[in-house]
């Protein structure tokens, strides 16, 4: 059996990317995504704050952490020095925006790690606000563009 799929093998198991011949280029990776919220939020992130704290620092932080730790979560991601991460949070009339960008000097793409790293802020951002806003949703998380490596420069289309 063979697969255009590079995560698996000539039988169809999976595996982990042998990427050792591939050259060190300079890559990294956008993603976003939005946390949507109450009003009385969007109030309180704009305001005294909310009860459990510096929302918007946790889930930075929590951003910064997880793209540092995705190939512990992600079974077939390779472990990466990681050389840059940006995480921003914006806060709009319904919604937080989040936004991260991930930098490395390696032989693969950071894309899961900006990916993992706009996900889990989501999800402590999530986790600060649930006491005021339990409906809270995550949404949207997805790449929107990418440099180095082979395929070189992608950018999601408009």
């Amino acid at each position: 059996m063979t697969s255009d799929f590079t995560h698996l093998d000539a039988a169809g198991s999976a595996r982990m990317v042998d990427v050792s011949g591939k050259s060190i280029t300079v890559r990294t990776a956008t993603a976003s995504g939005r946390v949507a919220v109450s009003a009385e939020v969007i109030s309180l992130l704009r305001g005294a704050g909310v009860p459990k704290g510096d929302a918007l620092a946790v889930a930075r932080i929590a951003g910064i952490q997880a793209a540092k730790r995705t190939s512990d979560l992600v079974p077939l991601c390779h472990p990466l020095a990681i050389h840059g991460v940006e995480v921003s949070l914006r806060v709009d009339d319904d919604a937080v925006a989040i936004q991260a960008t991930v930098r490395t000097a390696d032989r693969t793409g950071v894309e899961m790690e900006a990916l993992t790293s706009v996900a889990v802020a989501a999800l402590a951002l999530i986790d600060m606000v649930k006491a005021v806003d339990p409906a809270a949703v995550m949404t949207d998380v997805r790449l929107d563009e990418k440099t180095g490596g082979r395929r070189g420069h992608w950018r999601r289309p408009s």
